[in-house]
């Protein structure tokens, strides 16, 4: 029996001795503000220290991360688990067998408020938690006292290589049904090798408990699950299985009698996941006409109900020609681009949609609208009452400063009002170099009205705000989304309010202001904080050339970048990093980061984020955990390391191979890429237009075309994009792929922070960054 310890966490330190099958470990748990840290070893010989962030200092999304510490040598198996719980009490105990970890120690920090306790008992050197009935557990452990709780699970692989019942990358088969029971934290963490190793009863139960739990994955992980349910034949129960799935089947596979209910659910799916695969997106959509009965020259209602979110991939003429429901399909879509953004305000202007005319517009329907009313023309503004617009501005604004709206959008839509505005209000209110503040001075009371931009254009902002009330009130002020001119006039004053530079606290609350400065004023700051890089560099912050400047002020006050600073700012920044500041990140630094999303990054950086990667990883004892933590980096891998991924039989899948370095592509074989992407080889055919792919393509002659099984035209439309039967050449719906990032300084969607399962379950935590476009009323022609 172990003995079982519990301290104040006050505490120095407290002692727990953990029982196993066949040895004792002795654990030290010391807490201080900055960290915790648990300390293992077996007799005088001692492991490393694994340091895990307070949770006071880091936001909840700070902590969703996975930490790994690569391998030690291991005396025994354990599965340890640490708390700290809201009655201040740290203890570390031992709870589960653990699945085997190929050498890696794994750490999911997850934030709780549910009531928690792990009592663990060790009877004839085996362990298991008290069940405490039917809600006594929750993911990992038994959760049942009361208080908020950083869990932090360690899975220390500590047997032989060759454990047996285990092959090499794969997931223990007495283990597999876990994946059944799993929440959505840990099915986040999907990986496809050990999955393949499922039976088709076990995938069918995983597949139906993502799409129960709505589990987000990511393209790399949906690619490759299309291809296992291919395998067994699971993708005739599609009505089971996630929208997002079906966007990445074989649509060649879908049955007639299946094709309108097929479509109905993949519409629900996110169709920017298909990034990297433009021929399954354009394969999608002439599947979706074909199950319509073919080309029509307007969709009615059922029609756009049936298509769902492939509406955002249409082109101007086919929605200003379609049925006003429209707009219903158009809220779902991210982004619209300039020519939808006239489709829509023709539409609007039509007065065909519930809304009527402009001028019968009313704040009910306007606030229907959603996210579509930021698109809005001035034009069409100028139409709208004035009272029901002002009662809608202020609605918006108010969205905007409660972190219900972005402050690009809500920037975008004042932009447009505050343009028709000017054209309809008399001059008395525009700049006047004889005269002064006419609105008087703007107070604290003033900043707290929802119509202050109405009142207060650019020109009055600059006379009425005072130094005073702007080093006083810098934070409410911003809170509005203030035009690219009346930012200027708050970046002007601050100059004359902080003549030797913005004081640090200060900086903190300008990241929507960040962009206006030069990289030569940026370096007159001074940042010794992390607190302040990570919001400066926050998505709505600073643009990607400034990453550079702002992270070389913080190192030049002795600041360090961290694990939990990267997977703070995300992936994309390192992108824009020096290489020297690269390189000066510490490996253990790196590991404790995890996996970052780079795809974005230029191809020089990627070749250097590569050799940090390795330098980090390459101590895992198998290729296939080698892989896993290597394959967002890998856009930077040299031909060797390619074949020998190839050799080693990962099974990349196609989002992974579509970042691949294009130059190094070129000198891979037929045979070197079919090996590499194993089981997802066929995917080449949904991703043949991607530059990449069709440039390597290209260099291949007929033979090794039809090796691969494509086509002898390299530049052809997809073999599923013309197998619906009476799809036609020409359409009146055009496709109109809409762009995966906005620019100026956008990044990719979404990023990542996902680590290997190797023999037992992958904990991941989503940490999704994205950023977008500076906000601009785009000018439509509305008179």
């Amino acid at each position: 029996m172990a003995v079982h310890h519990q301290g104040d966490i006050r505490a120095p330190h407290m002692h727990a001795d953990v029982c196993a099958p066949g040895c004792t470990r002795t654990c030290t748990c010391t807490h201080t503000d900055a960290s915790t840290h648990i300390k293992c070893w077996h007799g005088s010989e001692q492991g490393p220290w694994c340091h895990y962030p307070a949770p006071s200092l880091y936001p909840k999304a700070q902590l969703q991360g996975l930490t790994h510490w690569v391998d030690w040598d291991c005396w025994c198996l354990e599965h340890l688990v640490y708390k700290i719980a809201a009655s201040d009490s740290c203890r570390l105990a031992l709870e589960q067998p653990p699945s085997r970890t190929d050498g890696i120690l794994h750490a999911q920090l997850v934030l709780d408020w549910l009531p928690v306790t792990l009592v663990p008992s060790c009877k004839e050197n085996h362990c298991a938690p008290h069940s405490h009935g039917p809600q006594s557990r929750r993911g990992i452990g038994a959760l049942v006292s009361p208080g908020l709780a950083l869990l932090v699970s360690l899975t220390a692989h500590c047997s032989p290589p060759n454990t047996k019942g285990a092959s090499q990358g794969g997931l223990d088969a007495s283990r597999a049904n876990l994946w059944a029971s799993a929440n959505t934290s840990l099915l986040q963490g999907f990986w496809c090798q050990p999955a393949s190793q499922l039976s088709r009863d076990q995938l069918a139960a995983l597949i139906r408990r993502m799409a129960l739990q709505q589990v987000p994955l990511r393209a790399w992980q949906l690619s490759c699950l299309a291809n296992l349910a291919a395998r067994q034949g699971l993708q005739r129960d599609f009505e089971l299985h996630p929208p997002d799935l079906l966007l990445f089947y074989d649509l060649t596979q879908v049955r007639e009698a299946n094709c309108r209910a097929f479509i109905h659910r993949a519409a629900q799916g996110d169709t920017e996941l298909l990034a990297n695969l433009p021929d399954q997106r354009a394969a999608l959509q002439h599947r979706a006409l074909a199950c319509l009965g073919g080309p029509r020259p307007r969709l009615s209602a059922s029609d756009l109900l049936l298509l769902g979110v492939l509406v955002c991939d249409m082109d101007a003429s086919s929605i200003m020609a379609a049925d006003p429901c429209v707009l219903q399909n158009l809220l779902r879509c991210p982004r619209l681009t300039a020519t939808q953004q006239f489709a829509l305000n023709r539409l609007l202007a039509s007065g065909r949609t519930k809304l009527g005319p402009p001028g019968s517009w009313n704040l009910e329907g306007l606030q229907a609208l959603g996210p579509l009313a930021t698109y809005i023309s001035p034009g069409l503004w100028m139409q709208v009452q004035e009272a029901v617009g002002l009662d809608f501005f202020g609605s918006m604004v108010a969205m905007c400063r409660e972190g219900q709206l972005s402050q690009r959008d809500a920037r975008r839509f004042v932009t447009c009002f505050l343009e028709a505005k000017a054209k309809l209000v008399s001059s008395r209110f525009k700049r006047d170099t004889g005269r002064t503040c006419i609105r008087g001075d703007i107070t604290a009371a003033t900043l707290q009205d929802n119509l202050f931009l109405v009142r207060y254009d650019c020109s009055q902002l600059e006379s009425c705000l005072g130094n005073r009330m702007l080093r006083a009130n810098l934070d409410p002020l911003l809170q509005h989304p203030l035009p690219a001119e009346c930012q200027q006039v708050v970046k002007t004053k601050l100059a004359q309010v902080y003549p030797g530079g913005i004081p640090e606290e200060q900086l903190r609350l300008i990241p929507s202001l960040v962009y206006l400065y030069s990289c030569g004023e940026i370096g007159r700051w001074h940042i010794t904080s992390r607190d302040t890089v990570v919001a400066l560099l926050a998505p709505d912050g600073a643009l990607e050339n400034q990453t550079e400047a702002i992270l070389q002020k913080f190192l030049d006050h002795n600041g360090t970048v961290t694990g939990a600073l990267l997977v703070a700012i995300g992936g994309s920044r390192l992108c824009w990093m020096s290489p020297r500041q690269i390189q000066a990140i510490q490996p253990s630094e790196f590991r404790l980061a995890g996996t970052l999303d780079i795809s974005s990054c230029p191809q020089s950086q990627k070749n250097v984020l590569y050799a940090k990667a390795r330098e980090a990883f390459s101590s895992a004892r198998t290729v296939a955990a080698y892989y896993r933590l290597m394959r967002p980096y890998l856009g930077g891998a040299p031909v060797e390391e390619l074949r020998h991924l190839a050799q080693a039989n990962v099974s990349m899948d196609i989002d992974t191979f579509t970042n691949l370095n294009p130059r190094v592509l070129q000198s891979l074989s037929v045979g070197n890429v079919t090996t590499l992407l194993g089981q997802n080889v066929g995917d080449l055919q949904k991703a043949r237009s991607h530059p990449t792919i069709s440039s390597w393509l290209r260099s291949l002659n007929q033979s090794a075309l039809g090796e691969l099984g494509l086509d002898t035209d390299p530049t052809g439309p997809t073999g599923p994009a013309h197998s619906t039967t009476g799809t036609p050449s020409t359409t009146p719906w055009m496709p109109q792929l809409a762009p995966t990032s906005d620019q100026p300084g956008s990044d990719a969607p979404s990023s990542d922070e996902e680590q290997g399962l190797a023999k037992g379950l992958i904990l991941l935590m989503d940490l999704n960054k994205g950023r977008g476009d500076l906000p601009a009323c785009v000018p439509l022609l509305w008179a």
